[in-house]
């Protein structure tokens, strides 16, 4: 746990009492800070006052006197409207910051490494660590994905700190400046949440926040939006120095992925490092700009690429994020179940030759566009949760679908389609393009779902370190072809 000492016996208050607000709550309590925490949700409430959290309902004057306010990521506090509770802050002149925000300010003198975009950013984030702990250097990685950033213990001489940080931690931070900051695409995405596409771009560059020749900026250039922000960036006077990743193609300075192959040109050497194709948990052109990234981010801590290499081809994989669950009668079984929109979904198809598609959930505003060019890949399509009758007509007289409504359904008939077509390298894809709010409590338990229906459907049980290799080069979609949050 980080002790955050400048806020002994200051009165904070912290709302939404999820993973990070939960660690906030304790942090904050157990470094002597008078606490003030609320979450609408009771069953929050009763698990943090069964650890010592002193629970106040936010009507209560004294939040208003507040040093600060601790807003969980998933609340709004200013679009599409502000939470009540976000608007007394605002009227009362309380700030309100991110749990990210807390651990700089604690730990000045730590490295960090700060990863965002649309899409790609848990894998990124994790691929990094994954590196550094190969390589010996003990990182601490989480933030956004998985450990939240005031569970960290404070670091070590030269220990960094490795953060996924999302749009809405960043717009809500001030105070870090990353050592290596990293951007590696922006699509459409939360856009309400930052008051339009603009508000959103706003949001992802401070990652870039107060850099200057000191630190390093790495940034995916396979988009508009992130290419503009490398050339504002480069065109600062004393800024980070920009270290392009690609892979699309060659990039000078940077490193680059182009045809699933990882080469590094931070030196100038143009030196190819790793046939991308033979990881068989980074399928696909968006995960090779991942692998670039890391790579990139590495390389600028010091760590060799032969090092890099060995970890890439080691790396375990993330849960819900293309991870091939079971291999049943020489059909693979895909849980993408982060695929939370139409971008992400994309890529995941473009990264397979024969897809059976379930589909559907809550659905974003851009339902599946995005998606269109990579519908030749799709055999069938199953369809399920709200966006059931609406995808099945998106998807008439172009692809085979079917309304299955429920993912049980749907797992048993694109598993018994598999079969009766027998297509080599058939591949069950469950990449929702949807939010997870209409029948799951989040993407997590969507996927593990997905995990349990497999693990029950009958057939002979292969390889899956084999499986299915992603589409090649020549095929698989460009990295703007979209992705997940």
């Amino acid at each position: 746990m980080i002790p955050l000492t400048f806020t002994a016996d200051r009165l904070v208050a912290v709302y939404g009492l999820g993973t990070s607000g939960l660690a906030a709550a304790r942090a904050l309590h157990a470094s002597g800070a008078r606490v003030l925490a609320w979450d609408d949700d009771p069953a929050r409430r009763e698990a943090a006052a069964a650890q010592g959290i002193p629970l106040t309902d936010p009507e209560a004057p004294a939040w208003s006197a507040a040093a600060f306010l601790v807003l969980s990521p998933g609340i709004p506090d200013r679009y599409p409207e502000p939470h009540p509770a976000a608007a007394r802050a605002r009227t009362a002149g309380v700030p309100i910051v991110s749990d990210v925000e807390l651990l700089a300010r604690a730990q000045p003198d730590a490295r960090f490494v700060g990863v965002t975009g649309t899409n790609g950013k848990s894998t990124t984030t994790a691929l990094i660590g994954h590196i550094l702990d190969e390589a010996g250097a003990a990182p601490q990685v989480g933030g956004n994905l998985g450990r939240p950033a005031l569970d960290f213990e404070p670091a070590a001489p030269d220990q960094p700190y490795v953060l996924e940080v999302s749009s809405y931690q960043l717009e809500r931070s001030a105070a870090p400046t990353f050592d290596v900051s990293v951007l590696l695409n922006i699509t459409p995405d939360h856009v309400a949440r930052h008051g339009g596409m603009d508000g959103y771009i706003a949001a992802k560059r401070r990652v870039f926040m107060g850099q200057s020749g000191e630190q390093t900026a790495v940034i995916g250039v396979d988009d508009d939006a992130t290419r503009v922000i490398a050339e504002e960036l480069r065109a600062e006077p004393g800024g980070a120095a920009v270290v392009p990743v690609s892979a699309t193609g060659a990039v000078a300075g940077g490193v680059s992925a182009a045809n699933g192959v990882l080469v590094d040109d931070l030196d100038g050497a143009c030196r190819e490092v790793l046939d991308l194709r033979t990881c068989p948990t980074l399928p696909g052109v968006h995960n090779w700009q991942n692998a670039a990234a890391a790579h990139a981010v590495s390389r600028h801590l010091g760590i060799d690429s032969e090092t890099i290499a060995a970890a890439l081809q080691s790396y375990p994989g993330l849960a819900h994020r293309q991870e091939v669950v079971a291999v049943i009668d020489g059909v693979a079984f895909v849980n993408d179940s982060k695929a939370t929109n139409a971008a992400a979904a994309a890529r995941a198809l473009a990264s397979y030759p024969a897809v059976y598609w379930i589909v559907g959930g809550r659905p974003k505003e851009d339902g599946l566009t995005g998606t269109e060019a990579h519908w030749g890949r799709v055999r069938r399509a199953f369809t399920i949760g709200e966006a059931a009758d609406g995808f099945r007509t998106a998807l008439a007289g172009r692809v085979s679908a079917h309304a299955s409504d429920t993912l049980d359904i749907a797992v048993h008939q694109a598993a018994e389609a598999a079969n009766a077509d027998g297509e080599p390298g058939a591949v069950v894809l469950f990449s929702p393009a949807c939010a997870s709010f209409d029948q799951y409590a989040d993407f997590a338990a969507r996927g593990e779902h997905f995990r349990r229906l497999v693990a029950d459907l009958p057939g002979t049980r292969g390889s899956l370190t084999a499986a299915h290799p992603g589409a090649d080069a020549a095929t698989a979609a460009p990295a703007d072809a979209g992705g997940a949050p």
